[in-house]
């Protein structure tokens, strides 16, 4: 009979001891998965608003030469990140292939125009600077019209703030949804031995000799539920890093590692303050009120 009551016990224990890691791993990988977009929001906005080209359309007759200067001009100008020329030949093919229709044949005419296509530097593509940039494009005498989609530029900078507050806010619900979550968990294996500890008190053990190894117990729970988070979130930003190059969400080892690390300390201390009031609630606790 006592062995199969122990035996019961030693089961309630790990299954108590497996939910407390189980709450830390998933919250803290949530938690270090919205740090990682939090950390990496400017690189993201920075990718997407570089992928907005502003179109220089060229009059006909322009000379090859006028076309190079203006390529080299824009080479050397601090807002552009890259440029590429494309001929009104080349346009018609690229409109043939995704139309999928021979409409040259029917109109008896190419309508494209020689054009230069203008990707930005991300700080550049606001609706001001893109009229500023437009405006001196102009005033060039072969250049015949400068086009970019002013919806999508308006969009994407009022979206871009717009996420960037709402990641920051649901970190902070999320962080503090965390901290509860992990404290009722802690509490819950507490618990469990509240009588462990009244005897304890009872027969003269001090408050902090009855905490101590309560304290360390799921401070061990903590860093193992962190590590394991820190692996999950490992293998998220390595597949993220793999499948969108582009975003370069781990061209910064180093800053990528202080998450990881801050992770692993913010598990030691949501557990360590949880573990210290779960506690001292018990040890506050008449006898009579353990029942």
């Amino acid at each position: 009979m006592s062995a199969s009551f122990e035996k019961y016990q030693k089961r309630r224990l790990i299954s108590s001891y497996f939910s407390v890691i189980l709450s830390i791993t998933l919250v803290l990988f949530l938690l270090g998965v919205l740090g990682l977009l939090v950390i990496n929001a400017t690189k993201v906005e920075k990718h997407f608003k570089e992928q907005i080209a502003l179109s220089i359309d060229l009059k006909e007759g322009v000379k090859d030469v006028e076309i190079k200067q203006l390529q080299q001009s824009l080479k050397l100008s601090d807002y552009v990140k890259s440029s590429r020329f494309i001929s009104k030949e080349e346009a018609a093919t690229i409109a043939q292939e995704e139309n999928g229709e021979e409409f040259m044949d029917f109109i008896g005419y190419n309508p494209f125009q020689n054009s230069i296509d203008v990707f930005l530097n991300s700080e550049f593509v606001t609706l001001n600077k893109l009229e500023e940039i437009k405006t001196d494009l102009l005033q060039k005498n072969y250049v015949d019209e400068v086009r970019y989609d002013i919806d999508l530029v308006s969009l994407m900078n009022k979206n871009v703030k717009r996420i960037s507050f709402w990641l920051i806010a649901i970190s902070a619900i999320f962080a503090f949804i965390a901290m509860l979550l992990i404290n009722s968990s802690i509490r819950l294996a507490v618990y469990s031995k509240r009588f462990i500890i009244k005897t304890m008190q009872m027969v003269g053990a001090t408050k902090h000799f009855i905490r101590k190894p309560f304290i360390w117990k799921s401070i061990r729970l903590g860093i193992i539920g962190s590590l394991i988070a820190v692996a999950g979130l490992i293998v998220v930003a390595y597949y993220l890093d793999k499948n969108l190059p582009e975003l370069q969400l781990l061209a910064q080892p180093t800053i990528f590692a202080v998450l990881c690390i801050s992770v692993v300390i913010l598990g030691i201390i949501i557990t360590w303050i949880s573990t210290f009031f779960a506690t001292q609630r018990f040890l506050n606790l008449k006898t009579d009120d353990l029942y």
